[in-house]
């Protein structure tokens, strides 16, 4: 059931092809709580603060994750502040269905309303204020998905990050478009009679939302197909990110991943810190990262501990796993498995 300051999930962990519907719901006038939520549906550092009085503060989080992508429809009740810092392993949009969003990123302003959407990239510092009456649609995509499909579709390799334009419309077109699939899949996703029950249609669903995004955003090589684009992801780099998220637990070294690149070591990380914007080993740390986070927010601590899923994603010292992991979600891994209850 759905009761003020109770979270829920409703089905089993995802697996890695995102076969499986991951559902969570929270309903709180608690402020606290609803941040915590945000925090392990989304981001781990997400600050959240009213802008004004507390008074009308009323959270309704309805979040669903189908691998590399997370829809979820959120309100606050009242006008609300955001802030974040890089979102790194993935890009995100905020679809207002009433009310709008006020929004600076990297920056620049721009304001998301039910005739426009707002875009971010991975990287850039994120401040946003939502009006009282704003009720939203939020999807993350993983970075690596959604640039693997605009290479697809437009037979290229380009920039990463993606120079995606900071709003697309929503009135009409493409736009429109996707955003109804994102919310029926959302519905969809969270009837025990629908799509859960079809494994492959759920993925292939899925597999729309982050083709039909990649068609709705607004990019430069759209506005001229035939010419080649100015920023290049190289294949070494491509190589290095398929092999980490193929297997992240793997225990790479940077000599290793350099020689999966066919290049230098000195070569390959100056790559990634002009295209990716970090070392490749410090991308696969936060990649992990990400993942012990999501495993941990997905379970409860009868059901798995927390050196069984650091280990399995690849962190064999536990100490400056537990450091890593604090610094970056603001909370210990125990804590993480601890709330779940």
């Amino acid at each position: 059931m759905d009761t003020a300051g109770a979270a829920v999930q409703d089905t089993e962990p995802a697996t890695p092809d995102g076969d499986v519907a991951v559902c969570a719901t929270l309903r709180t006038t608690d402020l606290d709580e609803a941040r915590d939520f945000c925090r392990r549906m989304y981001y781990g550092p997400l600050e959240v603060k009213p802008a004004g009085s507390i008074d009308g503060f009323a959270f309704t989080g309805e979040v669903v994750q189908i691998g590399p992508v997370t829809i979820g429809e959120i309100s606050y009740g009242t006008e609300i502040c955001l802030a974040s810092g890089d979102l790194e392993t993935a890009y995100h949009v905020l679809a207002p269905l009433t009310g709008g969003v006020h929004v600076l990123h990297r920056g620049a302003a721009t304001k998301a309303d039910p005739s426009q959407a707002a875009v971010f990239r991975p990287i850039g510092d994120i401040d946003l204020r939502w009006s009282a009456d704003c009720r939203l649609i939020s999807v993350k995509v993983d970075r690596l998905a959604l640039e693997r499909e605009l290479d697809a579709a437009l037979d290229r390799r380009v920039g990463s990050p993606l120079p995606l334009g900071a709003t697309f419309g929503l009135a009409g077109g493409p736009g429109r478009s996707w955003l109804a699939l994102v919310r029926l899949l959302h519905a969809e996703a969270r009837q025990p009679d629908g799509l859960t029950l079809f494994p492959h249609l759920l993925r292939q669903w899925r597999d729309l939302v982050v083709s039909g995004l990649a068609q709705a955003v607004e990019h430069p090589f759209s506005q001229n197909p035939a010419g080649r684009p100015t920023a290049r992801r190289p294949r070494t780099v491509k190589r290095t990110l398929d092999a980490m998220h193929a297997e992240p637990g793997r225990s790479f070294t940077a000599a290793e991943l350099a020689g999966i690149a066919g290049v230098g070591i000195r070569v390959l990380q100056e790559s990634f810190r002009q295209h990716v914007g970090v070392p490749p080993l410090t991308y696969l740390r936060r990649l992990r990262l990400e993942g012990v986070h999501a495993e941990l927010s997905r379970a409860g601590p009868d059901q798995i501990s927390v050196s069984e899923v650091a280990t399995r994603w690849g962190f064999t010292h536990l100490g400056r796993f537990a450091g890593a992991y604090r610094e970056r979600y603001g909370e210990t891994p125990s804590q993480t498995l601890r709330d779940q209850t």
